[in-house]
């Protein structure tokens, strides 16, 4: 299920890399940069491989072989191999599907009109150490990614709908609950004033009737003496 392998610095042996075989059938990017690699004789078949990396390695000729294995190439890097002469180059014409090829850095750019005879010799290119013929740089499929993911964003951001209508919602709902709450606090308070005056009422009336059940207390008392005074005066003037 692997579809991106990096091998880069491993170390080959006898030209190939131990555990690389034809089990990774889904492999669709596969680097091997400076891993001393000398021939592409023992390379598995890969048909799905779209890019191949193989800078820095002692690759000198063989190229036939990417053909064979990896069909479906778009991309092939061979920048800094020791690849001399357009023959050797010639093997990749069977690729049909390649795209971009990378020759940096290598002794056949030093030919002359090394770039004009690639791209008559490999006609299925687009783009040479990343320019194409009118010397426009290839893209970045970062970039494009980045992009892409810029995209998709914006339109989350429209499909949400614009902020401002929200925040307007927002701000009549928070008007809204300040006024009641004003209203709320006047209520409170004129409650509040309300209850204090029926309380004091009621204490002034406690307060009357406190007093009268004193002078009701009081009257009886002088009755009591004026109905024992009378027996007094009836023996007094029995004596």
């Amino acid at each position: 299920q692997v579809t991106e392998l990096v091998l880069d610095n491993c170390r080959s042996s006898n030209g190939e890399i131990e555990g690389l075989n034809d089990s990774f059938k889904e492999l669709e990017f596969l680097s091997m940069a400076n891993v001393e690699l000398t021939s592409l004789a023992k390379l598995p078949t890969l048909s799905k491989l779209r890019k191949l990396e193989l800078s820095d390695n002692i690759i000198s000729g063989g190229l036939e072989v990417l053909a064979e294995r990896c069909p479906n190439l778009t991309y092939l890097n061979l920048s800094g191999n020791k690849i001399k002469d357009l023959g050797t180059v010639e093997a990749l014409q069977n690729l049909k599907n390649l795209k971009s090829l990378d020759l940096f850095n290598c002794e056949i750019t030093n030919l002359e009109d090394y770039r004009d005879s690639i791209f008559e010799l490999l006609q299925q290119i687009t783009y040479l150490d990343g320019f194409d013929q009118e010397d426009n740089e290839a893209p970045d499929s970062e970039d494009d990614d980045e992009e892409g993911d810029e995209d998709d964003d914006d339109e989350d951001e429209d499909e949400a709908g614009p902020p401002g209508e929200y925040e307007e919602e927002d701000d009549e709902d928070d008007g809204g609950s300040d006024l009641g709450e004003g209203e709320e606090e006047e209520e409170v308070g004129l409650s509040y004033l309300m209850k204090e005056e029926i309380q004091d009422e009621d204490d002034d009336d406690d307060y009357v009737e406190e007093g009268g059940d004193e002078e009701e207390e009081a009257e009886g008392v002088r009755g009591e003496k004026r109905k024992r005074d009378p027996e007094d005066e009836g023996e007094e003037e029995d004596d």
